[in-house]
This record gives C-alpha cells, sequence and structure tokens, in this order.
C-alpha cells in the first residue's frame, strides 16, 4: 500500500476560531474538512513543509508551533502519516487557492463539521484542551 507523509496546521486567529479548509470536490476525500497542509517533500523538515504548503494553498505566511498530533491512518488506497502542528499567521490574509472554501469555526463547534478521518486525533486533542480550560 502507499504511504505519503503529511502535514496539517492548526492556525488560530485572535478570536481563538480555528481555520478549517474544505477539500474541493475534484481532491480525493471530496467535500470533506482538514486542517490546510500538503505533502512532506523528500529532505524537507516537517515544519518547512508545513511553510510551504500553507503559502502554495493560502497565500499567507505563518511560524509553526509544537507538535500536536502524528497519526497515522489507513484509507482504502493510502496509508496517511498526519503530523499536525499549532501554527500563526505572521502575514497575509488567507484565500482557499485549491479548497472549495475556508472557514473559521471555534473549538466548541469543529465537531459540526465532517472532517476527513486522519484529521479527528487532532480535533479529539483540540477539545480535550478545551474541556480543561472550562
Amino acid at each position: 500500500m502507499k504511504k505519503v507523509r503529511v502535514v496539517g496546521a492548526v492556525i488560530e486567529n485572535d478570536n481563538k476560531e480555528i481555520l478549517c479548509a474544505l477539500r474541493s470536490p475534484t481532491m480525493s476525500l471530496p467535500n470533506l474538512w482538514e486542517f490546510p497542509g500538503g505533502k512532506i517533500e523528500e529532505g524537507e523538515t516537517p515544519e518547512a513543509a508545513l511553510v510551504r504548503e500553507i503559502r502554495e494553498e493560502l497565500g499567507c505566511t505563518i511560524d509553526v508551533f509544537e507538535l500536536i498530533e502524528d497519526i497515522v491512518h489507513e484509507y482504502p488506497k493510502v496509508t496517511v502519516n498526519l503530523l499536525t502542528y499549532k501554527a500563526k499567521i505572521i502575514a497575509g490574509d488567507p484565500k482557499a487557492k485549491e479548497h472549495a472554501k475556508l472557514e473559521w469555526t471555534s473549538k466548541e463547534d469543529l465537531r459540526s463539521l465532517e472532517w476527513a478521518p486522519a484529521d479527528i486525533p487532532t480535533i479529539d486533542n483540540l477539545l480535550k484542551t478545551v474541556q480543561k480550560s472550562k
């Protein structure tokens, strides 16, 4: 089975909302939500890949912080190793260049979206921190 290493950015704005990206109908896993990001290229660190992917996909620059989750998820045709990181936009406004749309969503409302399966453990982790802070 094919294996791919990918990164995702959990980008939070000043209102404590998370940037969610809707996969376009032409992408694999169409019309599911995900954290923006993409494939790690040969010889690239996950953090460098995330900065590059966000610049390409959203047209903005980010700082990458701590690792949130390191997930291995087996889809029918591919095994995905997804590394999600906390990130912050330092320049530009995100624009959906490849996705159908982008949406800022409160942590409490993340479950109202239909997510790609590999992203769900990251949401579980984010919601644990919400519960602890209440």
